[in-house]
């Protein structure tokens, strides 16, 4: 009798143990709704700001234990933060040159991923008081240009456009000169450069199609295809990421054909 409630009891304890485990399983399981959530900070760049609050809430929708904290600047503002030391999981840039530069230093994993375009046109205050009818306009006497900082990736994309322009029928061989010369200020981002167009505080700037489209205050002057620039928008994943694969399953994401419509949907151009 002893030997047998001594077997007992040890089945009973063996059945126990097997018990815990078998719940430690489930709980770590993929997909399990007892798992850790997940927050992904994302550094983007400013023209990102509006799509990626749609972005992110159908991510969410589909994969409930991850959640988003956006902050949004210029793309070289946001890659410099970075580089000294910005927490990031995800950083979106306006270029592939600033995500490239963290790849450089050591500072992202994997290679930049292209994950949206964009096309640029020229912004006008609604009222359009300096009566910008084309972009040759630009560079008339007296006009005033809202532009951005040099690092700024808007501010590539421009001048190329500039030097483009001046190529094209019709427009005067000084056109880069004179457009520059009409600059009279250099905002943080192309957020800025619309809001103070918005205000009247200048004539015209040059930004992306989806920061001046539908927006109030803003007009829009045409930009000749032949000269147009396209603008490609890279991402990667930070090295110091505290859920680095969190943060690549939803940059692929990005690339897939549900972020893509949302992309189109907001007037952004397929990455090259």
């Amino acid at each position: 009798m002893i030997v047998r409630r001594t077997r007992v009891a040890a089945t009973a304890a063996l059945a126990a143990v097997a018990l815990v485990f078998a719940v430690a399983g489930c709980a770590s399981a993929p997909g399990s709704t007892s798992a850790s959530p997940t927050r992904l900070e994302i550094s983007a760049a400013a023209s990102l700001k509006q799509v990626l609050a749609k972005v992110t809430a159908a991510y969410t929708a589909t994969n409930p234990g991850v959640s988003f904290a956006v902050s949004t600047d210029s793309s070289a503002a946001l890659e410099t933060k970075i580089e000294q030391g910005a927490p990031a999981d995800v950083f979106l840039s306006a270029d592939t040159k600033q995500p490239q530069k963290l790849l450089d230093a050591g500072l992202a994993t994997g290679g930049v991923t292209p994950f949206a375009g964009n096309r640029l046109a020229v912004a006008v205050p609604a009222a359009n008081p300096a009566r910008i009818a084309t972009p040759a306009d630009l560079a008339r006497r007296g006009v005033k240009i809202v532009g951005a900082g040099d690092q700024v990736p808007i501010t590539t994309y421009a001048t190329r456009l500039v030097d483009n322009l001046g190529k094209e029928p019709g427009y005067p061989a000084d056109f880069a000169a004179s457009y520059a010369a009409n600059v009279v200020s250099r905002e943080d981002n192309v957020s800025a450069i619309v809001a103070k167009l918005a205000l009247g505080e200048g004539d015209a700037g040059i930004v992306y199609v989806t920061d001046a489209t539908g927006v109030d205050g803003i007009a829009t002057v045409a930009v000749p295809d032949s000269a147009n620039v396209p603008a490609t928008y890279g991402g990667v994943v930070l090295k110091a990421s505290a859920a680095p694969d969190a943060a690549a399953a939803f940059l692929a994401w990005l690339t897939g054909p549900e972020a893509r419509a949302m992309f189109a949907d907001a007037g952004f151009t397929p990455a090259p």
